[in-house]
């Protein structure tokens, strides 16, 4: 499986405010430009951090774009969260739909929450003992179709994806704007890497908005 990494951040690296709520970071030109991502790939990930937060549907202006590509049967993109504990609200708009929608979780989590998804017609990936096996998750999902996958966020996911050494490109759209603050939202929160950094290798530069794209791979 590839995984595309994608997320808009201030010019500080900061993916929101210290309010964690949802705010645009670039125009039309780079929600174009995202909508073409989308238009090329089988599943968009989250965390449930994103899905508490923002309650996206994951399912915004692709599908024309998806249309042109791959014909007027194409299914959507299925729709994908990590979530150990199975908090996701069995209500979420990501829940809602036809597009295929995946929680990815862990033997920890609650029976009854997981009853209550399966419910809302989520298909559970069970993997890991107390928090979701990012491995064999991905791997259970490439096994049911799933070949190229964009990661729209947040930054504990992005940071768990490069920690298990998952990521093999990473976009990034660096918007005109300062959020400060040392409890707002990073690119890549978590605990933070100490030594064996993961190494990017610069790809492509292009400006878009106000603001700029940077592509990396990952070495």
């Amino acid at each position: 499986m590839d995984v595309l990494v994608n997320a808009a951040v201030s010019a500080d690296g900061k993916l929101s405010s210290r309010r964690r709520e949802q705010i645009a970071i670039s125009g039309d030109a780079d929600f174009a430009r995202v909508d073409r991502l989308r238009a090329e790939i089988d599943g968009i990930a989250v965390g449930v951090g994103t899905v508490l937060a923002d309650d996206p549907s994951l399912i915004r202006h692709d599908e024309p774009h998806r249309r042109d590509r791959l014909g007027p049967d194409a299914d959507p993109p299925a729709r994908i969260v990590a979530d150990s504990k199975c908090r996701t609200p069995p209500n979420a708009d990501v829940l809602a739909g036809d597009a295929e929608s995946f929680i990815l979780t862990s033997e920890a989590a609650p029976s009854e929450r997981r009853n209550a998804l399966r419910g809302s017609g989520a298909k559970l990936v069970v993997a890991g003992s107390d928090r979701v096996d990012l491995v064999a998750a991905f791997d259970r999902l490439e096994a049911a179709g799933i070949e190229r996958l964009l990661v729209e966020g947040g930054g504990e996911l992005i940071f768990s994806l490069f920690e298990a050494d998952l990521v093999d490109e990473l976009t990034v759209y660096v918007g005109n704007v300062i959020f400060g603050g040392r409890d707002a939202p990073t690119l890549a929160d978590g605990e933070g890497f100490v030594s064996a950094f993961p190494k990017l290798e610069l790809s492509g530069v292009e400006r878009l908005d106000s603001g700029v794209v940077l592509e990396w791979t990952v070495r």
